[in-house]
């Protein structure tokens, strides 16, 4: 398998740029999420790593080999599209094997390894089939299995879970992550959805326009967010976001959020003017003696948890309650916030303020 290394990743179509010098790192045998909404780039991102698309600028490095200009079929690597590109005309088998006849294997080493395959993904019964009778699970995996079959350096999945329904998506998606896991692949894979990215991704990058917004494990992407677009994109509920004008000085440990002081973690930088302040839901807690208040307008019954919706005067908060906590739409509440975990976006271009809780994350200091 094989380290990939993106460098100053650039790619125009006349005058629009769909990626905007792109550059991250992906480690030998990781499994790397490309993350963001339709038209962000993610694809288009992929596409030039796999060698389908060429770069107007920067650098693509597979296994230590420089390989932005060069063919898809130089660059040892295998793609499973959401749509499976199958043979209608041809078995599972068959399907599975084409990519080493067409290599010149001899057929007995072919058969050996496409039923080496075939038992990984638990589909050796099926092998003389025809792929069109076949769920689309089972089809899913024969493609897999056809990507699989040739040990390329790394592995590229464009939303190969996307036509599945929603319940065998799931399993569909550990059974992948599994599968990974037992080969110890570099495989990178592009997705909308973010809970399939938390689920699956050692790393993740979030895209939109373009842009790298974040990169970095799921759980520091969740926990800090590096922009207002990353912090409302990840999380369901996102991240509540209260705007607010004021100031904010290197070293304070306290904001003014409308009269209101609310601890915050120590600043590493300052900024002034359009300010926002971000909090996860389920450190939102409603407490009678705290100042900050909210009305209660809503409660949604998730089973052992509930959403409660409060009005405030710099927006709307959602907090994750135990679903025992009685709450009555009208009624007035204190908002009091885990101070550890909050996090200052300035307004005018969404970044989010270094602090002492996620200057590691955010790459500075």
């Amino acid at each position: 398998m094989a380290q990939i290394r993106i460098n100053n990743l650039r790619k125009e179509f006349g005058a629009f740029t769909a990626v905007r010098s792109s550059t991250f790192t992906i480690e030998d045998g990781e499994f790397f999420m490309l993350l963001g909404p339709s038209g962000c780039g993610k694809t288009t991102t992929l596409r030039m790593m796999a060698g389908l698309e060429l770069p107007t600028a920067g650098e693509i490095y597979i296994d230590g080999e420089e390989v932005a200009q060069k063919r898809a079929s130089q660059r040892d690597i295998a793609f499973v599209f959401q749509m499976f590109a199958l043979y209608p005309h041809m078995t599972v088998g068959g399907n599975i094997g084409y990519p080493l006849r067409s290599q010149g294997m001899s057929r007995a080493d072919t058969k050996a390894r496409v039923m080496e395959v075939a038992k990984i993904l638990g589909i050796e019964t099926m092998l003389a089939k025809p792929v069109g009778g076949l769920s689309s699970g089972d089809r899913q995996r024969v493609a897999l299995g056809r990507a699989i079959v040739r040990r390329p350096k790394a592995f590229f999945m464009d939303e190969p879970l996307g036509a599945l329904d929603a319940e065998f998506r799931e399993h569909m998606a550990e059974e992948l992550r599994a599968l990974h896991d037992r080969m110890g692949a570099t495989t990178v894979y592009v997705t909308h959805d973010q809970l399939e990215a938390m689920q699956m991704g050692d790393k993740i990058v979030v895209m939109n326009h373009g842009v790298v917004e974040q990169f970095g494990v799921p759980q520091d992407i969740y926990d800090w967010p590096a922009t207002l677009f990353v912090a409302n994109f990840i999380g369901s509920p996102p991240m509540n976001v209260l705007r607010f004008p004021g100031t904010v000085a290197a070293g304070d440990s306290r904001i003014d959020l409308g009269g209101v002081p609310v601890d915050v973690p120590v600043t590493r930088e300052g900024a002034s003017g359009d300010l926002v302040l971000g909090v996860r839901p389920e450190h939102v807690r409603l407490d009678d003696g705290a100042q900050y208040r909210g009305e209660v307008i809503a409660a949604e019954y998730l089973g052992t948890t509930q959403i409660v919706t409060l009005r405030t005067p710099h927006g709307e908060v959602k907090a994750r309650l135990a679903s025992d906590r009685v709450v009555r739409p009208g009624e007035t509440t204190g908002l009091g916030f885990d101070a550890r975990t909050l996090t200052v976006f300035r307004g005018t271009d969404g970044a989010a303020l270094r602090s002492a809780a996620n200057e590691r994350v955010l790459g500075h200091g």
